[in-house]
């Protein structure tokens, strides 16, 4: 399956590019994927953390993260503005998240719950600003890479095809280190030890394409200085370290001009808000999904062995599908694409909840179609962002994609983190019973059937409360390829 644009295509990509660039992803889904599976459980099962406080400790460490990302944002544009890179930032991430991504598995059991639910905290809130300065500036990289439609369609396309790769990876692969060493303990410290260098490895090789961003990375000569590549081929240049057009922070601006422009960018773009209200919702539904894909697995299927398959049953599918949704969105348009896969994601999670009443293997056919719609929602939306960020750039001036991103960065998150804190108030109200390594214990029928609604009902209201966000969305075809023509869009 090649990934070579036609000749003909405007700002073709090279495909070395779009490869180091995927990359990236190997890290964004690990990091994504492995807290969000193991890390509410690790609390509860494991550390013996009550079910409320696992979500509170998961859920402040990723909040975190909403005061962070933005401030980040700002950063990364001053350094694009400054040294024409956004690679700065990107490094100091990736190469200091493997340590305190092993440090947040790595508690000794003899503390008891209430120290080891304070280190975790600490070395997960120290893991996530790690991952904050390397995904911030590498979310605002695709509208720098290529002024194109569907150039960035086929870039972020190949992305979530190795973002789905990593899924399945970490997914399975992570719950399999685990219990290698036969030892709870030891074996929860090999996982965050080997996980965290691949993630680290992943995001190494997507920085070589930060350097890029500046000269068009690959993108044909005659079009690298239109829109979307200004902001990363002219936009260091012109701002020569000087304050920036469109009322983002200047370059030299406090922690809270950087915290502003962030908001400023959230305020002034509707295409925005829309986007960005239906990503979170859409991230809310997903955390709350692979948070409970674990217990599942262990109080519905009764197998441990079953989140592994869980896990390829919802990934394997989408590795065909994310191309798949590439070429129909480049037919249809990425907005009604986005909302067909979005419509599929929650039937096929509502029909989950049959397993009240009939657990068994046939889960895997629906949690399958759900990850065949899941590579859509998550290509898709990463594609329009670039386009967002290119229409703010006509109306507002270059040089702010990183206070977009920062804020994207900050809705994923807390998505994610709210879809933890979802499952463990669902579980704390259902009666779940926490417990420590070794320990058996018997999880009341509320519970599982708590269990049952957070991976189905649960997740599939969320979609249709995204879906009316999705509707605000106004920005089309046309109204991106006019601007790389000259012509000004608005709201």
């Amino acid at each position: 399956m090649s990934i070579d644009a036609p000749p003909s295509s405007p700002a073709r990509l090279k495909t070395g590019v779009i490869a180091r660039y995927a990359i990236g992803s190997l890290g964004t889904g690990g990091f994504a994927t492995l807290p969000g599976l193991v890390l509410t459980y690790y609390l509860t099962d494991s550390l013996g953390v009550a079910a409320l406080m696992a979500g509170v400790v998961i859920t402040v460490a990723k909040l975190w993260d909403v005061v962070i990302d933005p401030v980040i944002g700002a950063l990364t544009d001053r350094d694009l503005a400054k040294h024409g890179t956004r690679r700065r930032l990107m490094l100091t991430g990736a190469l200091s998240l493997p340590v305190f991504f092993a440090l947040t598995f790595a508690v000794p059991p003899a503390v008891g719950p209430a120290v080891a639910g304070v280190w975790v905290l600490i070395a997960f809130t120290l893991t996530a600003t790690a991952f904050s300065l390397f995904q911030v500036p590498y979310i605002a990289l695709p509208a720098e890479l290529t002024p194109s439609y569907d150039e960035r369609t086929r870039l972020l396309t190949w992305r979530v095809v190795v973002l789905t790769l990593a899924i399945l990876l970490f997914g399975a692969g992570g719950p399999e280190l685990r219990g290698a060493t036969g030892d709870p303990v030891t074996g929860y410290l090999l996982m965050g030890v080997v996980s965290g260098l691949v993630i680290a490895l992943g995001m190494l090789v997507a920085t070589t394409v930060a350097g890029k961003a500046r000269r068009g990375a690959g993108a044909d000569p005659s079009t690298s200085s239109g829109t979307g590549g200004d902001a990363g081929t002219g936009g260091g240049a012109r701002a020569g370290g000087g304050a920036r057009t469109g009322g983002g922070a200047s370059s030299t601006g406090s922690v809270r001009e950087h915290f502003a422009a962030g908001f400023a960018a959230l305020r002034r773009s509707a295409p925005f808000r829309a986007l960005l209200a239906t990503f979170v919702l859409q991230a809310l539904a997903t955390g709350l999904m692979l948070a409970g894909a674990q217990y599942v697995a262990t109080w519905v299927l009764h197998s441990e062995a079953a989140v592994q398959l869980l896990f390829v049953a919802l990934i394997a599918p989408a590795l065909f599908a994310a191309p798949a949704w590439g070429a129909v969105a480049r037919r249809i348009g990425k907005e009604r694409t986005f909302a067909i896969a979005s419509i599929v994601f929650g039937v096929a999670a509502l029909t989950i909840v049959g397993t009240l009443w009939a657990p068994g293997d046939w889960i895997y056919v629906p949690v399958g179609l759900a990850g065949i719609a899941y590579a859509g929602m998550q290509s898709l939306p990463m594609a329009m962002l670039p386009d967002v960020i290119s229409h703010d750039e006509r109306t507002n001036g270059p040089g702010q994609a990183g206070s977009f991103s920062g804020m994207w960065t900050a809705g994923e998150t807390v998505g994610f983190a709210l879809g933890a804190t979802a499952l463990s108030l669902i579980l704390a109200i259902t009666g779940y019973v926490s417990s420590t390594a070794g320990q058996v214990v018997q999880q009341p029928d509320a519970a599982v059937a708590g269990i049952v609604v957070s991976f189905s009902v649960a997740p599939a209201a969320l979609i249709a409360l995204s879906l009316l966000a999705l509707s605000r969305y106004r920005l089309r075809r046309a109204d991106i390829e006019a601007g790389t023509q000259g012509h000004a869009t608005r709201d």
